[in-house]
This record gives structure tokens, C-alpha cells and sequence, in this order.
């Protein structure tokens, strides 16, 4: 099969009863998704798309959330041969000026030809597109008509697409990553599912279960495209339902005797910390036989959390399992923990910082205990390069470059980027990370990209929004990500640099005055509301303060070092 929409059109003529998806929904009964119900619903999203003018190879923007209508949206998109992209949902915790600029910023570089949201959200949508834009059309899902019959004409446009044609976008769930859609070809995701189907041992008597969202790379191809096109019962749950209530994944593990889930570090820390003893009675997880840690830097210490925790509810310690990932791959780049348990490498702490070397440990030294992400995919290579693009030898700290079927077509209408991040055939990804007995190791990031719950959060976008508040000084303000033990994902630190006159001029004072207090209170809620993600720590600090490099920017790396060595020091 050269293209998805034949593989759905197959299992539709050979399993038209089977199911599809159980969509989980909140205070109501789960509702069972056939594969004829995928075709006949995917079916009027395509006429929807055809009757709008919309092109075979155009993309059209899903913003939808979790439900019917977004699994149709979808597919009825890949059926008509569009290109989808899903994007975030606007929710209460974003700022809606700050959503809409990224809508339009959005617009302008993947220009889209159709949107496809609710009649509710229909204005915000109108409001992001500028004069001259390319978006010819906003669909609205209550007025997408159903289709009781499949009409072969509706899919002749995803029919005729060629494996080499771009299926997909994933977009960075980040604000300035909408900018950035990783294009993915029909021919790179069969690639993918193939050679991780065999990773994870795929058969037919597996679940998998997920909350995860459809525009995050996790959600959308372990979560989603990969059980759908592999006749793999999935049961998926609302992002915004487990973050209010874990416990639904858990339960719905015990109620479909699921199988595979993926979930970021942080979920571990999370679902262990806050789900309540009387969720708990009658639960069995006993048939969950991997859980995937991925999306975010792993801990071995929430892992173990995680098992305390559901151990004595059937979970087995095999079940913990960890795997590599992201867009640019399609998905999965390794995967550990399947056939045996998952390598804990316990290193220096020493060397690892001071000579970027990972040796194991000695007696009374010092130490970290990585987990391993497991063995490269069968049809997946990695290096290890140093600053130079020179391959280093086994369990030398540098960064991770990869080569495959699976990668990218290319960044969409971004030729800029695509140039920086292929090296003879190579993709570079930006993390850094080591290689030992044939499995990675991933340590944390070459860019000063952070990670917080599975959300890659771009620190330029939180210093822009800082250095909106006044008395900050424009163009003084750093972000990273420290890790947080407790949560089991980064928190955010923002330092900025004040204007303080002659009133103040060290950071205690700083701190410790009214006259600024409100600066850095501004500053939490300026970026809680503007990036979706719950600022607590900002240090105000005099100008000057702030290490830079030699070309003059500030240096986050170094500024992350200087305040944690301020911390320790107390």
C-alpha cells in the first residue's frame, strides 16, 4: 500500500465491526468507534473539504478537541489528500491575545488553506487571519454533513498520493515551535509503525490506552495513527479530564485490560503523587505489559515512585519501559525495557560534568543513575558527535545525531531551518546524550529548548513576554528549566535584570523589597498567562548581573549555572 488512505480503506472492506477507538468520555458512556464509522465520519470531513475548494497536497489546521469530530477531521483530511496539522486548543490557562498571535504567525508560514474548528471558537479563528492570508476557508464541525454511504470520488484525492507525499505535520507544542512543522511522507510513517511494531512486540491481543494530546508527536503516533492503521483496539482519553482526574487512566487500563500506554516523566511523578487511595479499590493493572517513558528527560527515582505506588495494584516492575523519541522521526527513534529490563547506568556525577565523560561509578563517589532509552530501531542509526561533527567513542557526552526511513521530509516552507540540521545525511538532533552496549543514553539538551510536563516551552518566548513587564530591562532576561525532583519534569527559573536606580543593588535586596516585589510578581503572571505553563521562580537582580556571550546575547547555559551555584551556596 503506497498511501494511508488505501490502508483505511482496507481495513473498512476486511473489518468494517471491528473497533477502532473507545472514546472515554467525561460523564458519559464510552462510545465505540468501528472502523465503518471512521470511514463514513472521515467520509464527510473529506466532502466538507472538497465542496471548500481545498486541494489534494493543501494543509488544513484541525483545532479541535479530543472527540469525534478531531478523529474525523483528521482522517477525512488524509482521505481527501489534504495535509493535517492539529494544533492546541485555546484553554483558560492562555492568554487569548497571545494564542491568536501565535495563530497568526502560524497562518502565515504554514499557510494553510483551511481551518476546521467549532462554531464557537469560529471568530477567534477569523480574528488571526490577516488580509491576504491563504486560509480560504473555516469549516465549522456542526455544519460538516454526515455521510452514510463512502462515495469512491470523495477519496480519489488520498487515493492517488504517492508514499513520498507529505501525510502529516507535526507542529511543537511551544508557542514559537507553531512556526516549525515537521513534514512527514506517507512512505516515513509505514516506516515507522513497521520497524516500532516490531520493538514493542506488537500483536493482536494488545490495548493501548492514552490521554495524551493529538498534537504532540506521542499522542498522535503511539496514541493514535499507530493503532488505528494496526487494528490495535485504542482507548483514548481527554488530556484535560486526566489532568483532573489520573485516575481515569488508570481505570480504563483495568476496564479494557490495556496493554501499551506512553506517558512523560512527569505523568509518573503526577498519577503517583496525586491519585487518592479510594480511586484505587478493585483496581487491577496486571495486563499493562509497557509503559513507555518518553517526551521529556527520564529519572529513575520517578520510576520508582511510579512502582511503589501501583505495584500492589497488579502493576509489574517489566511494565516500566522507556523509549527515545520525536516529530522528526515520525515518532520513535529507540526503545527499552521490551524483551529485558531497562538498563540503569549509574555514572559519575563528576565526570560526567567536568569531563562530559559517563563512567560508571566508583565506591563512595558521587553518583547519577541514567536510564537507559533502550536499543535503536531496527532500521534507525545514532551518533554521537562532538561540537566539531567528529563521531566520539562509546560513553563520550555529545550530541546525538540520527539516520533513517523515517525522518522528515523536511521542516514545511522553512528552508532555513532544514539547512542547519542535516550533516552528510544525518539529522542532528540537539539533545546530547551517550552511547553504551549498543543503547542511548539521553542526558538533556545541546539548545536551551525546556521541557515542562511533556510541553517543549522555548525560553526566548518567556523572556519576550518578561521583559514586557516594567521595570525589567528589556532584553536582560534569561529562562531555563532546573529539575524538579518532586514533580518528576523541569521548572522554569526566570532571572531579570531591573532598572533599580540607587534604591537597590544587590539581589537580597532586592527580594526583600516591596518597591519590586510586585516586578516579579507581574512577571509570574505576565508568562503564566502568555505560555501555559505555572511560573514560580524569579529572581530580580541588578543590571549587569547577567553573563553574556561574546558576540553580546545573554548566555542561559551560564546564567543556569550561576544561580544554581548560588542556590547550593545559600
Amino acid at each position: 500500500m503506497d498511501n494511508v488512505t488505501q490502508r483505511l480503506l482496507w481495513l473498512y472492506e476486511t473489518s468494517p465491526q471491528s473497533i477502532a477507538i473507545y472514546l472515554v468520555q467525561n460523564q458519559q458512556p464510552d462510545k465505540a468507534i468501528t472502523y465503518a464509522h471512521l470511514i463514513h465520519g472521515s467520509a464527510a470531513y473529506a466532502r466538507a473539504l472538497k465542496d471548500a475548494g481545498v486541494l489534494p497536497g493543501e494543509v488544513v489546521i484541525l483545532i479541535l478537541q479530543h472527540g469525534e469530530d478531531l478523529v474525523y477531521g483528521f482522517f477525512g483530511a488524509v482521505m481527501h489528500g489534504a495535509v493535517p496539522a492539529i494544533m492546541p486548543f485555546l484553554t483558560e490557562k492562555l492568554s487569548t491575545e497571545q494564542y491568536r498571535r501565535s495563530l497568526t504567525a502560524l497562518f502565515e508560514i504554514t499557510a494553510p488553506a483551511a481551518v476546521i474548528t467549532y462554531p464557537e471558537f469560529l471568530s477567534e479563528v477569523q480574528q488571526a487571519i490577516k488580509p491576504g492570508s491563504s486560509v480560504r476557508k473555516v469549516l465549522v464541525s456542526s455544519q460538516v454533513t454526515p455521510q452514510p454511504e463512502l462515495a469512491s470520488p470523495l477519496i480519489d484525492g488520498g487515493l492517488r498520493r504517492s508514499s513520498q507525499d507529505i501525510l502529516l505535520l507535526q507542529h511543537s507544542s511551544g508557542t514559537t515551535g507553531l512556526q516549525k512543522g515537521v513534514a512527514l511522507s506517507h512512505q516515513a510513517v509505514f516506516n515507522q509503525l513497521e520497524s516500532y511494531s516490531q520493538a514493542l512486540a506488537l500483536s493482536s491481543s494488545d490495548v493501548i490506552v492514552s490521554w495524551l494530546p493529538l498534537y504532540h508527536d506521542m499522542g498522535l503516533i503511539a496514541g493514535f495513527v499507530l493503532p488505528v492503521l494496526f487494528k490495535v483496539p485504542l482507548v483514548l482519553l481527554s488530556p484535560f479530564d486526566w489532568v483532573r482526574a489520573p485516575s481515569k487512566l488508570l481505570h480504563a487500563v483495568a476496564r479494557y485490560r490495556g496493554t501499551l500506554s506512553w506517558l512523560p516523566n512527569f505523568a509518573y511523578n503526577f498519577t503517583a503523587q496525586k491519585v487518592r487511595p479510594r480511586d484505587l479499590a478493585g483496581l487491577d493493572l496486571s495486563s499493562w505489559r509497557a509503559v513507555s517513558n518518553c517526551s521529556e528527560p527520564m529519572y529513575w527515582k520517578s520510576h520508582q515512585m511510579f512502582l511503589e505506588r501501583f505495584q500492589p495494584y497488579g502493576l509489574a516492575a517489566s511494565a516500566l519501559t522507556t523509549c527515545y523519541a520525536m516529530a522528526e522521526n515520525v515518532f520513535a527513534v529507540s526503545q527499552g525495557g521490551i524483551c529485558s529490563p531497562v538498563s540503569v547506568d549509574r555514572i559519575s556525577q563528576r565526570r560526567l560534568l567536568t569531563d562530559r565523560v559517563a563512567s560508571p561509578a566508583e565506591n563512595g563517589e558521587d553518583y547519577i543513575n541514567m536510564l537507559s532509552a533502550g536499543s535503536p530501531l531496527s532500521n534507525t542509526r545514532l551518533r554521537i558527535l562532538d561540537q566539531h561533527h567528529h563521531v566520539l567513542p562509546e560513553r563520550h557526552l555529545g550530541e546525538i545525531a540520527i539516520s533513517s526511513d523515517c525522518l522528515l521530509t523536511g521542516y514545511y516552507n522553512r528552508p532555513d531551518l532544514n539547512d542547519k540540521v542535516f550533516q552528510d545525511g544525518w539529522y542532528l538532533t540537539g539533545d546530547l546524550g551517550y552511547l553504551a552496549n549498543g543503547e542511548v543514553y539521553v542526558t538533556g539538551r545541546k539548545n536551551d529548548l525546556i521541557i515542562v510536563g511533556g510541553k517543549n516551552i522555548y525560553p526566548q518566548d518567556l523572556e519576550n513576554l518578561a521583559s514586557e513587564v516594567q521595570g525589567v530591562h528589556p532584553g536582560r532576561v534569561a529562562a531555563f528549566g532546573v529539575p524538579n525532583d518532586v514533580t518528576g519534569t523541569e521548572d522554569v527559573v526566570i532571572i531579570a535584570e531591573v532598572d533599580t536606580g540607587n534604591v537597590a543593588t544587590t539581589s537580597a535586596e532586592l527580594a526583600d523589597s516591596p518597591e519590586f516585589s510586585h516586578i516579579a510578581d507581574e512577571i509570574r503572571q505576565k508568562v503564566t498567562r502568555g505560555s501555559d505553563i505555572a511560573l514560580r521562580y524569579v529572581k530580580l537582580v541588578r543590571r549587569g548581573w547577567l553573563l553574556k556571550t561574546s558576540s553580546g546575547k545573554v548566555a542561559r547555559s551560564a546564567n543556569r549555572e550561576r544561580y544554581l551555584a548560588e542556590l547550593m551556596a545559600g
